[in-house]
C-alpha cells in the first residue's frame, strides 16, 4: 500500500470550469500551463505541483482520489471545502 504520493492539481471554484479544464487536458493541453492560468491555489506558481506528501496529509476527498486514481492521467473534478480539483498523480510509493 502506497504511503506517499506526488501530484499536480488545478483548483477552481466552479465545477463547470473544472470540467472544462479536464476536457482541455483530455485533448492534450499542458497541465502545468492550465494550472498557472486557472488555479486559485498558490501551487499554481509551480504549475500546480504539490510535491511529495504522505497519505493522510491532505483533506479526505483529495487524499482518497490521489491514492486511488490512475497515475499520470488527469482525474476529477474532486470537490473539497476549497473548491474543485483536477488532479494528476505523478507517482506513489
Amino acid at each position: 500500500m502506497a504511503k506517499t504520493a506526488a501530484a499536480l492539481h488545478i483548483l477552481v471554484n466552479e465545477e463547470k470550469q473544472a470540467n472544462d479544464i479536464l476536457a482541455q487536458l483530455e485533448k492534450g493541453a499542458d497541465f502545468q500551463l492550465l494550472a498557472k492560468k486557472h488555479s486559485t491555489c498558490p501551487s499554481k506558481n509551480n504549475g500546480g505541483d504539490l510535491g511529495e506528501f504522505n497519505k493522510g496529509d491532505m483533506v479526505p476527498a483529495f487524499d482518497k482520489a490521489v491514492f486511488s486514481c490512475e497515475l499520470l492521467k488527469p482525474f476529477g473534478p474532486v470537490k473539497t471545502q476549497f473548491g474543485y480539483h483536477i488532479i494528476k498523480v505523478l507517482y506513489r510509493n
